[in-house]
């Protein structure tokens, strides 16, 4: 992993594509550690999101505590945002950071992220759209509204038309993801997917925007509009245990929707 961070780290400008994320989040940790080489600077794009034509499948936006209850007294100089077309996928991460957390720390924890992805230069905000934690509680990441097609920094190759979820822990083989935390994707997912009337179930084309992506630039790819990281990029995150949730997740967000009926929303909400 060591040598292919620093093969990709070489080919890129330092100005160009941001290459760093999954980063763990505490600072007490020893040193932030890649999960991933999978991320990318967002580029300029459209405006904002169209709302004007009638969405038959819209969810309720989920309560999302806005980016500045984590930012503390840092306060720094708000970036421009970049925004793209409606977002008709998204991209589930794990943050590759300890899961025996309070959650009253997850602000600190996601101030750690934040700094350990800017540190270097390479982003200029937090690259995550949303983050989620293991009591459910669903934070903005990248500024620009949450309600808005904000380009992230956290899918290579696929940042536009999609958001990056990333849930706060690491989720591979064995671990136990929140029941909480698989509620908030949900209804985290069913919402924004709504706003484009998107089905949870169904997939999305998307372009890739450079060749570091598991796709050549400007190839069309399918993905499921609710994929794990490793669909768009070369890497193991979200996690095998999260990624396992993923069906599920659809499913409900689905629900949330309204495209299924109230007693298959309840006995999935049940799981």
């Amino acid at each position: 992993m060591r040598a292919l961070r620093e093969t990709v780290a070489g080919l890129l400008p330092r100005a160009g594509r941001a290459v760093l994320v999954c980063l763990p989040g505490l600072v007490a940790v020893a040193a932030l550690v890649l999960c991933v080489i999978g991320v990318q600077r967002a580029v300029d794009g459209g405006g904002r999101q169209v709302e004007a034509r009638a969405v038959a499948h819209r969810a309720a936006r989920p309560a999302i505590v806005p980016r500045e209850r984590w930012l503390g007294d840092t306060r720094p100089t708000r970036p421009p945002a970049r925004y793209g077309g409606p977002v008709v996928a998204v991209f589930v991460h794990h943050t590759d950071s300890p899961n025996g957390y309070d959650c009253a720390d997850a602000p600190r924890i996601i101030r750690a992220l934040a700094e350990g992805q800017t540190g270097a230069r390479l982003f200029d905000d937090i690259g995550y759209n949303f983050l989620v934690d293991r009591c459910g509680t669903i934070y903005e990441g990248r500024a620009g509204g949450v309600d808005r097609p904000v380009v992230g920094a956290h899918t290579q190759g696929f940042n536009h038309r999609t958001a990056g979820i990333a849930a706060i822990g690491t989720f591979t083989a064995g671990a136990p993801v929140p029941a909480p935390m698989v509620e908030a994707i949900a209804a985290l997912t069913a919402w924004k997917l709504g706003l484009a009337d998107a089905d949870p179930r169904r997939t999305a084309r998307l372009v890739s925007s450079n060749s570091l992506s598991r796709y050549r630039v400007g190839a069309h790819a399918d993905f499921q509009a609710v994929s794990g990281h490793a669909d768009g990029y070369y890497t193991h995150c979200p996690g095998a245990a999260l990624r396992a949730e993923l069906p599920a997740i659809r499913e409900r967000a689905a629900a949330l929707q309204g495209r299924t009926s109230a007693r298959q929303a309840a006995a999935v909400g049940r799981r």
